[in-house]
């Protein structure tokens, strides 16, 4: 299951990134992708827990590691034995870091959220379910 900043019964949601150079240098996709790697150990064992491809995935950790001070995630080719992926102490970092401003951001969107929603009309509510 993807985590998501569930704010309410209702099902409101706020999603964080972080935007630099009009890219997305982390945001909830990708915290899942280094999430993944960091509990399996595996790019495609990752994937098809998130439903990406392999290559999906690799092009999500290409992005990153190009995009921080150090790489993210180091690759191992397969072999005699066996290939698999791990994160840097950077990347576990990054992914503590995000996840932490993802937890306080969810408070503070939650302490406010009754308020904006008592001025939206029930039947919106209702009819931007999905």
């Amino acid at each position: 299951m993807k985590p998501t900043l569930t704010t309410s019964s209702v099902d409101e949601k706020a999603r964080f990134r972080v935007e630099i150079k009009h890219a997305i240098a982390i945001g909830p996709g990708k915290a899942d992708v280094l999430q993944g790697i960091a509990e399996t150990g595996s790019i495609a064992e990752t994937g098809r827990r998130l439903g990406m491809s392999y290559q999906k995935i690799w092009t999500l950790v290409s992005a990153m590691n190009v995009d921080f001070v150090e790489p993210l995630v180091l690759k191992q080719r397969g072999g005699a034995s066996g290939g698999g992926a791990q994160l840097t102490e950077t990347g576990e970092q990054v992914l503590r870091v995000y996840r932490a401003i993802e937890q306080e951001a969810q408070r503070a969107i939650a302490k406010r959220l009754p308020e904006l929603l008592m001025l939206i009309r029930p039947d919106s509510r209702e009819a931007n379910r999905d």
